[in-house]
């Protein structure tokens, strides 16, 4: 099943699940109901970041997927984290693909 995607910003309500592609190439799957906030944790701008993401900095944000609940988003997340490096690559792409 795939999901929506968008640029928009999100409320507290609303989930996403995101992937960021780090410096070596290196790709990290998370969720959040506040993308702007949790980018700045990766960075270690505010506490609560991932140690992977602050000792792999710089990272870009490739992909991110509107979820409807927390609940969800994590069950999406453990999806995408089982997947396969070229798997997930593909869904990035077709991301874009719907972007642009």
């Amino acid at each position: 099943m795939v999901k929506s995607f968008f640029m928009g910003t999100t409320t507290q309500h609303n989930w996403l699940i995101y992937i960021l592609e780090c410096r070596d190439g290196s790709l990290y799957c998370g969720i959040t109901n506040n993308l702007e906030k949790r980018l700045k944790q990766h960075t270690g701008e505010i506490k609560g970041g991932a140690k992977y993401t602050r000792s792999h900095w710089p990272c870009k944000l490739v992909y991110k997927e509107k979820s409807v609940s927390r609940s969800e988003a994590s069950q999406r997340e453990s999806v995408i984290k089982k997947m396969s490096r070229d798997e997930k690559q593909v869904l990035i792409n077709l991301a874009s693909e719907n972007i642009s």
